[in-house]
């Protein structure tokens, strides 16, 4: 099932993007200057997910505020749960989200995709403005 998920996933999101089928079968591709990943994972006998993750910005400065505004977008978000990465070059700050598609047809999954991924590009904008901001 999970090859049929991921076989479905290219359907819907080759209508925007140009995606490539890694070895493994999962999906990458770039939305703007945000990557992004899909895999397929079987969590229970009838529960096949996808799991969808973005890159929103990576070696951000280290700034409470930053990282405050970061958490707080997050409160906003219906699509996708946000976590940051310290580093020693920064912080690392993603977007993911994991749905149950199954019986989806290719335009609703590109769709739900496409509101995640936009998201994310949108999120990246916001916290590349406040880190170029001083916060």
């Amino acid at each position: 099932m999970t090859a049929e998920l991921l076989t479905g996933a290219r359907e819907a999101l080759e209508l925007f993007h140009e995606v490539h089928v890694d070895d493994d079968g999962a999906l990458s591709f770039r939305h703007g200057d945000v990557p992004c990943a899909v895999q397929a994972m079987r969590l229970a006998e009838g529960l096949t997910v996808l799991s969808l993750t973005c890159v929103v910005a990576w070696d951000l400065p280290e700034n409470r505020d930053l990282a405050v505004s970061a958490a707080e977008r997050a409160g906003q978000g219906l699509f996708g749960t946000l976590g940051v990465v310290h580093t020693e070059r920064g912080m690392d700050v993603t977007l993911r989200y994991a749905f149950p598609a199954e019986g989806l047809k290719p335009e609703p999954l590109s769709t739900l995709l496409m509101l995640v991924v936009s998201t994310a590009s949108q999120l990246r904008a916001e916290l590349l403005a406040n880190a170029e901001g001083g916060a």
